[in-house]
């Protein structure tokens, strides 16, 4: 995601940039070179390593796998609504939705998309003024079977904002959970029905989910995070 200095890519936490909760507050990677900077533009984290996990073809297959899956889940399209959570959901959301139809001979499948700013745990802690953007569904969710859609499941607190956030628009026969990668570290008993790959990861490493649509090019990156020793601790480390 790119944001204000166009030499600067911000992901949303050191963990992954899935996690809007930002546990350890707002990194900054300067592609200028290789290194981390704080928000007040202080080194801290030198980049040790970044290892391709999909590129765009092998993507694209893992999302028409899922796409699958949801059909065999449902048994077919009725009742089905795809919700994409902001940011990088809802490209997920428009890529199942897409192969579904094709698979189903053309048939349009119900998209929402969905904010969760406002239903984070941590809103609190992380800014004044929080960034919301418009939640879309189309018409009711009640008695729909919801299958909400992300890049990154990580701790599991995205879902649980999005399961609030859902419920406040109806009652839906049932929800279940896409994402494109499961990187563990779970924080909530949280678990994926629909998983395009599994990665293990650790706290020190970033996932770096890119959509056609928002970043240019279609991949999943995992970046390792190496700390300097005499670095200066930055806000919730």
């Amino acid at each position: 995601m790119w944001a204000g200095n166009p030499n600067m890519l911000y992901l949303n936490e050191l963990g992954s940039n899935d996690q809007r909760s930002a546990d350890r507050g707002r990194e900054a990677i300067d592609t200028r070179g290789a290194g981390t900077y704080d928000s007040a533009g202080f080194g801290a984290f030198p980049l040790a390593d970044r290892r391709t996990i999909l590129d765009a073809e092998q993507m694209r297959r893992v999302v028409r796998r899922m796409a699958g899956e949801v059909l065999e889940r449902n048994g077919g399209t009725a009742g089905l609504l795809l919700v994409g959570i902001r940011t990088r959901g809802v490209p997920l959301a428009e890529s199942l939705a897409a192969q579904i139809g094709e698979m189903e001979g053309g048939e349009a499948i119900p998209l929402g998309v969905l904010d969760i700013n406002l239903y984070r745990d941590d809103l609190s802690t992380v800014a004044n003024y929080p960034v919301v953007k418009e939640s879309r569904l189309p018409g009711t969710i009640d008695d729909q079977i919801v299958v909400l859609c992300d890049d990154v499941l990580f701790t599991g607190r995205t879902i649980r904002a999005a399961l609030d956030a859902l419920i406040d628009y109806g009652r839906p026969s049932s929800v279940r959970l896409a994402v494109l990668i499961d990187r563990g570290l779970r924080e909530l008993p949280i678990q994926p029905d629909i998983v395009g790959q599994r990665v293990e990861t650790t706290h020190d490493e970033s996932v770096e989910v890119r959509f056609l649509e928002v970043d240019g090019e279609d991949g999943v990156d995992v970046t390792t995070v190496a700390p300097v020793a005499d670095a200066p601790k930055t806000e919730g480390e």
